[in-house]
């Protein structure tokens, strides 16, 4: 078994290196999945009420044999569902599909600026969290300006942010605002989904340079940025090679070497997209 290092929170927790994402596993996947990765030695599963697996991925914890404590189970809440109330009623529904008492970290999905009702969400999860249903709470998809009106306007800053990021989008600036805020990235689509990344003559030599695979390259890239990625994988090999980051570590040059190409979001845009 894998062991991981942790990263400190802002609110006192712990959150695991690198965790497995789920999407876009259905139940019966996501219960194999998350069962499997936590026998190899992952300690922290994402899941969102949209990815329509949170039951899956609670039998999957359930199975695993893994005490309940030692997971860090992550979910999200859907744009639908944003407001005070509407929160706190979605928060209990995923509980229930996830068969847990307490959820380890909650997030907002995405911000949905034109609907703006991101701050009600934003104090009823406060709410949760001070009643102990959930340890973390925490955002995905927010830029600096969402992060900074979270704070104005509740004195409360998320414990991560949850962003595309990947070698094709490195977001040095916002990952700066989270440094300065003592807020933890996270990191979605770290491998490029879609992209040519893995296949990239730069990040195959330093692969091979390290014996190891692209793929392991990438994800010990996020690490060593800080940041925590959270690779899908419903392969158990995937899984345990994406897990295995850190008996190897890249220089300067390296680092520079895998991001050095031209930028580009690959999902949507933060200030616009809309997620429902």
């Amino acid at each position: 078994m894998t062991s991981v290092p942790v990263h400190p929170l802002n609110d006192g927790t712990e959150l695991p290196g690198v965790g497995l994402g789920t999407y876009p596993l259905d139940d019966e996947e996501a219960e194999r999945a998350v069962s499997g990765a936590l026998e190899w030695g992952y300690r922290l599963v994402d899941t969102a009420t949209n990815y329509g697996n949170e039951t899956g991925v609670g039998r999957g914890l359930a199975r695993s044999g893994v005490p309940r404590e030692e997971v860090v189970v992550t979910t999200k809440l859907p744009g639908r569902h944003q407001g005070y109330q509407e929160t706190l009623a979605s928060f209990e529904e995923s509980r229930r599909r996830l068969g847990v008492e307490y959820v380890d970290l909650y997030l907002i999905h995405w911000p949905l600026p034109r609907i703006d009702r991101y701050v009600d969400s934003w104090r009823a999860m406060i709410k949760l969290r001070e009643d102990g249903l959930v340890r973390s709470i925490g955002v995905s998809n927010f830029t600096a300006e969402h992060l900074e009106r979270l704070r104005r306007e509740t004195g409360v800053l998320p414990s991560v942010n949850q962003i595309e990021l990947h070698p094709l989008l490195p977001q040095d600036e916002l990952r700066a605002v989270h440094a300065e805020l003592g807020v933890r990235t996270e990191s979605w689509s770290p491998l490029g989904r879609g992209s040519e990344v893995l296949k990239d003559p730069a990040v195959d030599a330093v692969a091979r340079a390290h014996e190891v695979t692209p793929a392991q390259v990438v994800l010990r890239w996020h690490t060593q940025l800080g940041a925590v990625p959270i690779p899908k994988s419903a392969d158990p090999g995937r899984q345990r090679s994406n897990l295995d980051l850190f008996g190897f570590e890249l220089s300067a040059e390296e680092m520079d070497r895998v991001a050095d190409r031209p930028h580009e979001r690959l999902g949507g845009d933060p200030d616009t997209h809309e997620e429902f």
